[in-house]
């Protein structure tokens, strides 16, 4: 229970407000009071899309006491970055919540939207990629788009890309998501006329420095229509990709 709703509750069972004053009070309420946080309540209401709870760096009883303010509200729950640890943590206080352990996610699902006709496809130069792929496709899939996952198709083997593009090039948006040099995206973004979003991820050795090689290689992409989000950000891109699949109706015709 949040702070402020405890205020209102303690204040009318002192009769220092009327119940009318009190509906009036937490029908203004736009987001919710926990110290440590203030959860935004209205986001989904402004954006169309709910706040997500970020899960590296806080504790499993932070992360709890969120999510109990957004299932209150009624909202879909996703939260990023979640280790075994915190997610066997979370699981006890919310048992129907799902863990999605290759993308590091933690999904408690309050309403099940319809699903977009097309596609959102992500692409992988690697395997060691996929746990950012992974991140990408469990938040646009909670968000009611189809995804087409294609995984390990980079550029030092550009036949096992070719034997795919037909399905890339049916997606309404690309997402590219690619280590070391950082390559694929370019490649990509001359054989598709579908915006892609390029996404760098720290794999790589020494002079990769982390994911900054990939992110400058992606930055300089001579490929016009590509779009950059931060290193290992497979959340930012699918947000993104959500946004424009989901353009021109309701199921993203």
């Amino acid at each position: 229970m949040s702070k402020q709703l405890k205020d209102v509750l303690n204040r009318l069972s002192r009769h220092e407000i009327s119940v009318a004053q009190a509906a009036d009070q937490l029908a203004d309420q736009t987001f919710s009071d926990l110290d440590f946080a203030k959860i935004d309540l209205e986001r989904h209401q402004r954006t169309g899309y709910p706040e997500v709870i970020y899960g590296q760096g806080k504790s499993i009883e932070q992360i709890v006491q969120i999510m109990r303010d957004l299932k209150q509200a009624g909202q879909t729950i996703l939260v990023t970055r979640v280790s075994k640890h915190q997610a066997t943590g979370i699981l006890k206080q919310f048992p129907n919540a799902t863990y999605h352990a290759t993308g590091r996610c933690l999904t408690d699902v309050s309403q099940t939207p319809p699903l977009t006709s097309s596609t959102i496809a992500i692409l992988t130069a690697g395997t060691t990629d996929i746990p950012v792929a992974e991140e990408a496709a469990v938040t646009a899939e909670l968000y009611g788009n189809r995804v087409d996952r294609i995984y390990d198709v980079g550029v030092a083997g550009l036949q096992r890309l070719l034997a795919n593009i037909e399905v890339v090039r049916k997606a309404k948006v690309v997402i590219v998501i690619a280590g070391m040099e950082g390559a694929l995206v370019s490649v990509v973004g001359g054989l598709v006329n579908k915006p892609v979003i390029a996404v760098p991820t720290s794999v790589g050795y020494g002079t990769s420095f982390k994911g900054v090689t990939a992110l400058l290689t992606m930055l300089n992409s001579c490929a016009a229509g590509v779009t950059v989000v931060n290193i290992d950000n497979g959340f930012g891109a699918a947000y993104s990709a959500s946004m424009i699949n989901h353009l021109g109706g309701k199921n993203g015709d």
